[in-house]
């Protein structure tokens, strides 16, 4: 398959070949969410199909405590 003849994406306007390589914006957003692990993003703003801000506010933290059945 010719250069010319793989599928594109539309991302925001902006058309990337399958198979290219991704931007540096979202090489460096997808590192953050894979360093995030857990959490949540309030806010992404994109600008011209690229990710620009991402906003973490919060973390829900969940504790699964158990109680300790015989202990006295």
């Amino acid at each position: 398959m010719t250069e010319s003849n793989r599928p594109v994406l539309l991302v925001e306007g902006t058309l990337l070949r399958v198979g290219a390589e991704l931007p540096p914006a979202w090489r460096e957003f997808i590192r953050f969410c894979t360093d995030l692990r857990h959490g949540e993003i309030e806010r992404l703003s994109i600008q011209d199909g690229l990710p620009v801000l991402a906003e973490v506010t919060t973390k829900k933290v969940k504790f699964h405590g158990r109680s300790q059945q015989g202990a006295t």
